[in-house]
């Protein structure tokens, strides 16, 4: 036990030729350092979900007339499943160049995934922690990157 819980609890090694560290994000999953394909970074992420964020706010108010606590987090929610599903990106992260892809296999996230990421970015918090390629822990979960797509 104490092996497992080593690695995550001592956190990072003072050697710089250790192989866990990646020289950038996105080494250990094959993506390129820089350009399309590589990984996105935190501040555009943070934007695109913004963005995503205040379209949510407006097409309940456009339906309420009123925000509603509730609805733009649906509404949110919803759009976010399957514009991933369908497109690979959500309306925020098309405006900000970004693509939500698989890291496993060179196809589209589907609809298992971007329910799964779509989920637990509801709690925001796994968005937050990012490992050392970059990804948040929903994306290291449902085994996705956010990358740049131009």
């Amino acid at each position: 036990m104490a092996r497992i819980t080593g690695s995550w609890l001592s956190g990072p090694s003072a050697g710089s030729d250790d192989p866990a560290t990646p020289e950038f994000p996105g080494e250990h999953l094959g993506l390129p350092k820089s350009g399309r394909g590589s990984i996105a970074g935190q501040l555009r992420r943070i934007a695109a979900t913004f963005a995503d964020w205040l379209m949510a706010v407006g097409v309940s108010l456009l339906i309420l007339r009123h925000v509603n606590a509730n609805l733009p987090l649906l509404i949110w929610f919803v759009i976010g499943v399957f514009a991933v599903t369908l497109f690979g990106f959500t309306p925020g992260q098309y405006f900000l160049r970004l693509r939500v892809i698989r890291v496993d296999q060179p196809v589209g996230v589907g609809f298992v995934r971007a329910l799964a990421r779509q989920v637990l970015l509801i709690f925001v918090v796994p968005a937050l922690f990012t490992d050392a390629d970059g990804r948040g822990m929903h994306d290291r979960a449902t085994g996705t990157a956010v990358v740049n797509a131009r």
